[in-house]
């Protein structure tokens, strides 16, 4: 069958995922010891791929596009599912992005004696096996795929069906690049079915094969890997993104990161979902705020005391507050200064990423400290919560646990440690 299309459930999806697992298990041990200049020739050759099949790429997303507008699929979805010639040469540059960081395995993290003589070195290694599950974005493919491998990791991919025909050339590209350098093509794998029970099993571990899951999708999938998962998992449930406007904000800053936080592409998870307003600058912020948001086509959903000020403004209930909309959507509030803010913020928020606008040291100083979420921010568009803004050329997901990984989870959280050992014949008394 050809590779673009839609693959019927595997006559034995526990076997086939069976063989995957234990393919990437090899191919993990091989990516562990290969040198950075290998696997930067295998990322700028999957780059160079990406360009050469550009084309391609645009007409087989096209094929999804339409496929999905055809089930009625939502707008924010199609957004993520969308791939230009832009967006494509943004995909190739971050890969060769990738390339050029620091490798990140080997490292020497800590090094210490101890009286015996003994030294003792914490060393960065590779994760192993990483699994990434996710639904419409095939630029994850790229990204994911070109991380784990620059982190020494070996990769399973398993895209959802509405990006199959994108993903899976984007994946051709990263196996030419794997060819090129000489890699084990396992090093990467795509599932070759979209049978859903694939999905479980990786869930599973796949018998130990697999060390990490990454969930990249809605709040039922991500929700469905909390639950069902056996292994380790970097996840968020979702960005409930918060912006505070303080007393001493700049009116025209605030309005230019409000309105580039929610509306430059509102489908992403650094979107923001609500305003929050003091009240001590409503009078002459409120108003203005509001103005921008409807001009740019933002539908507004406030509470008693925001829909006195501006007639267009709907209702807000209590579920507003607690949704990440996706879309033209805004939750705004008027709070009685930052302990309230910060209240709202940790009875709603999703420890994603949160913004105060304020020109009050003090006061952003406060915030920074007391918000408990991945990214926290001051007068800067909450949009910048991205691994490629951050410097780490991609992302593979914003992790807001707090175990290993938190925030955008580049090359450096791929990696863990391991102790050596050094002695000259200690035994222990």
């Amino acid at each position: 069958m050809n590779a673009l299309e839609l693959v019927q459930p595997a006559d034995d999806v526990a076997a086939l995922m069976s063989e995957l697992g234990r393919n990437a298990r090899a191919a993990g041990r091989t990516l562990a010891l290969a040198s950075p200049e290998t696997k930067t020739r295998a990322l700028l050759a999957a780059a160079a791929a990406v360009r050469a099949r550009a084309g391609e790429i645009v007409e087989a997303n096209a094929q999804d596009y339409a496929a999905a507008q055809a089930r009625g699929i939502a707008g924010s979805f199609l957004d993520r599912l969308s791939l230009d010639a832009r967006r494509i040469e943004a995909m190739a540059r971050g890969v060769e992005e990738v390339a050029a960081l620091p490798d990140p395995v080997g490292h020497v993290l800590a090094r210490f004696e101890r009286p015996n003589g003994l030294a003792i070195e914490r060393v960065s290694v590779p994760l192993g096996v990483v699994g990434i599950i996710y639904e419409s974005r095939p630029a994850v493919t790229a990204d994911a795929g070109a991380l784990c491998l620059k982190a020494g990791n070996a990769a399973i991919l398993r895209g959802g069906s509405e990006s199959w025909r994108s993903s899976a050339l984007i994946h051709a590209c990263l196996v030419e690049g794997l060819r090129a350098a000489g890699l084990p093509e396992a090093s990467i794998s795509r599932v070759p079915t979209t049978d859903r029970a694939a999905v479980g099993l990786m869930l599973s571990g796949l018998g130990g094969t697999i060390d990490v899951i990454v969930p990249r999708g809605g709040k039922s999938l991500v929700a469905r890997v909390e639950a069902e998962a056996r292994v380790p998992i970097f996840a968020h449930l979702e960005g409930l993104v918060h912006v505070y406007v303080d007393r001493d904000a700049d009116l025209d800053k605030a309005k230019g990161i409000v309105l580039n936080a929610k509306m430059r592409r509102t489908g992403v998870c650094g979107a923001a979902e609500t305003l929050l307003v003091d009240r001590a600058c409503a009078q002459t912020h409120l108003r203005p705020l509001l103005d921008a948001l409807v001009a740019a086509g933002c539908e507004i959903r406030g509470d008693e005391a925001v829909q006195a000020v501006d007639p267009r403004v709907k209702p807000a209930g209590e579920e507003d507050w607690r949704t990440e909309y996706l879309d033209a959507i805004l939750s705004v509030k008027l709070v009685d200064g930052l302990e309230a803010a910060i209240a709202h913020i940790e009875a709603y928020g999703s420890h994603h990423t949160d913004c105060v606008v304020t020109e009050n040291a003090a006061a952003a100083a406060r915030f920074l400290n007391e918000v408990d979420s991945a990214i926290v921010m001051h007068n800067a568009s909450t949009q910048f919560a991205d691994g490629g803004e951050f410097g780490f050329g991609a992302e593979i997901g914003i992790a807001t646990g707090r175990m290993h990984a938190r925030g955008p989870v580049g090359v450096e959280q791929l990696t863990t440690f391991k102790y050596k050992v050094l002695g000259d014949g200690q035994t222990r008394p």
